[in-house]
């Protein structure tokens, strides 16, 4: 049956459908009293090397059980991911420190590595910079309302 016919007979008898809003899950909290980072990808997605370029990002995802965080970090020069965490907390020792720690075992830092990242609380906490200290690393952030910018 096409489309306009249905609506034609559910009008005819008075039915309606019961649309419900997408269930929006907001994973970034940007609103916090930490340091922010310049943005030095400046959406330059190339990398010529392994370890120079790192992006990272975390999401929900529904279970059984309910909600679990994952978060990824993902090499630009060979799109692999070099480190990830599963969590059912937000907190960053669980989330962007264990997935950084897990990417660094995987691809040591032999050179200067740009770790790009959104403003998140995770990313820009005490607990996430100081596992970066020492380290031949360059944080790098997203502009607000923005994925990459």
């Amino acid at each position: 049956m096409s489309r306009p016919r249905v609506a034609r007979i559910m009008q005819r008898h008075r039915i309606s459908s019961i649309v419900r809003r997408k269930y929006w899950v907001q994973t970034t909290d940007s609103n916090h009293t930490y340091a922010v980072a310049e943005n030095y990808l400046s959406r330059d997605f190339a990398a010529n090397r392994p370890a120079e370029k790192w992006v990272s990002d975390l999401t929900y995802i529904r279970t059984q059980e309910g909600w679990v965080s994952l978060t990824v970090v993902l090499d630009l020069a060979d799109r692999k991911v070099v480190g990830w965490a599963l969590s059912e907390t937000m907190e960053a020792e669980a989330t962007s420190v264990a997935a950084s720690q897990m990417a660094i075992r995987n691809r040591p830092l032999f050179h200067s590595l740009l770790f790009h990242s959104d403003r998140g609380v995770q990313y820009a906490c005490r607990e996430f910079k100081e596992q970066l200290e020492g380290m031949p690393v360059v944080q790098s952030m997203s502009r607000k309302g923005n994925c990459s910018r």
